[in-house]
């Protein structure tokens, strides 16, 4: 009996090992649909710069793209890695070959020093490498606006 026991045991170790070594969950396979929708921006880049800025005022890029798809490209989602930075974008169906865009706000008042944020935008756009989502980033400087009690030369 001991023996069965431990032979039944081994079996089952042996087992999964076995699968241990090539698991393959629901969640890793992957349909590449062809014909699903794809973001392409007007200025072949994913980050704006907005060199210094003066602190006071919003700050604004308009993010522009085309779906390149064949299907209806919907943004479900747009948020951003923090308070100060607010997108805005369109809720209605972007049409392939139609053109559509994202505006970022970036809230520069009291906030002296690098830009550095993201905005991350939810779509059932095909998209590279596995990601569930497009990553747009500024970034720039703002600087200290001058005082008003500065003398003027």
């Amino acid at each position: 009996m001991k023996k069965v026991l431990l032979a039944l045991c081994i079996l089952i170790g042996l087992a999964n090992v076995a699968t241990a070594q090539n698991p393959v969950t629901a969640s890793e396979v992957k349909v590449v649909n062809k014909n699903a929708p794809k973001f392409q921006f007007m200025d072949k880049n994913d980050t704006y710069d907005f060199g210094k800025v003066p602190e006071g005022p919003v700050a604004e890029h308009v993010f522009e793209f085309k779906n390149t798809g064949k299907q209806p490209l919907i943004i479900s989602n747009c948020n951003a890695s923090c308070g100060c930075t607010t997108p805005e974008w369109n809720k209605e169906p972007i049409l392939p070959g139609k053109k559509g865009k994202i505006t970022v706000r970036y809230n520069t008042q009291g906030r002296v020093g690098p830009i550095a944020k993201s905005v991350y935008v939810t779509s059932n756009a095909a998209l590279e490498d596995g990601k569930d989502r497009y990553e747009l980033y500024i970034k720039g400087e703002v600087v200290t606006a001058p005082s008003a009690d500065a003398p003027k030369n």
